[in-house]
């Protein structure tokens, strides 16, 4: 069994409020439908590619719906019964589910490709150049700026 870290230090998917722990393992939704979330390598050896693959068995791609909303991904299913159909025993319902990720800052949803009942999604984290802003910091005594380097490096 492999043992997952949280993406080895990268940030890709943001942290719920209330407990500081990712809001993919958040339970009002841990059940359907179950995912993977994996790292993906570039080329070059670097990882900078994230994929989400869930079990999305059953659903056609009429049925599944991939937003982004407010900094969240949202994937939503949602199947309608066959009433054309006679069954003897229904074993498989029509579903409906809705699976939320909070992304963190810079993280885009690149494609969304379903096959074989697996509905994968890859994010992609851009590249972001350190930047350097300078900050006036006034002084409450003379009221006379003065000035501050703030170092914003991600």
């Amino acid at each position: 069994m492999s043992r997952m870290t949280l993406f080895q230090g990268e940030v890709w998917l943001g942290s719920g409020p209330e407990s500081g722990l990712p809001r993919f393992v958040r339970a009002p939704e841990a059940g359907y439908p179950p995912y993977n979330v994996e790292l993906l390598p570039e080329g070059d050896g670097t990882r900078s590619k994230l994929r989400i693959t869930l079990a999305v068995a059953g659903f056609s791609v009429d049925e599944l719906a991939v937003t982004v909303e407010g900094g969240q991904l949202i994937v939503r299913g949602k199947q309608t019964d066959d009433t054309a159909r006679d069954y003897l025993y229904r074993g498989i319902a029509a579903r409906r589910f809705k699976r939320s990720f909070g992304l963190a800052d810079g993280v885009e949803v690149r494609r969304a490709e379903l096959h074989d009942g697996l509905l994968a999604i890859e994010l992609e984290r851009s590249a972001k150049d350190a930047t350097i802003k300078t900050v006036r910091i006034a002084d409450g005594e003379t009221a006379k700026p003065r000035r501050a380097t703030v170092y914003d490096a991600e």
